[in-house]
């Protein structure tokens, strides 16, 4: 596999790279004024169908060449689950202190008036 890099082939560093000059762009685009400033609405659009032009036709095959048989093995797969488990206490937690920050919120009694 020729021209990977990091598990991921040029494809994903094409669009990488188009999206963050596109928000650059429209980031400088948002300080203009006048008409230029609504030309984000066509950088933005034809982001878009690079975009769809660059994932709808792909060069490489999608299937790769049978050379021997694969042996898939999940080489993370407990630390997956501890991943799991951690961020399942988080969340936890969070919607713990949601409850007793905004939903358990104590309501204070009015003061009477004395006439």
């Amino acid at each position: 596999m020729a021209g990977m890099v990091l598990g991921v082939g040029a494809g994903v560093f094409i669009l990488a790279l188009l999206w963050v000059s596109v928000l650059l762009l429209c980031v400088l685009l948002s300080r203009a004024s006048g008409v230029a400033r609504f030309s984000i609405i066509f950088v933005f659009l034809g982001a878009l169908i690079i975009t769809a032009i660059l994932l709808l036709f792909p060069r490489a095959s999608e299937l790769p060449t049978p050379e021997a048989e694969m042996k898939i093995v999940d080489t993370f797969f407990i630390g997956r689950y501890v991943l799991l488990a951690f961020l399942t206490a988080v969340f936890l937690g969070s919607l713990f202190l949601v409850l007793v920050h905004h939903i358990l919120e104590p309501v204070y009694a009015k003061p009477l008036r004395s006439y």
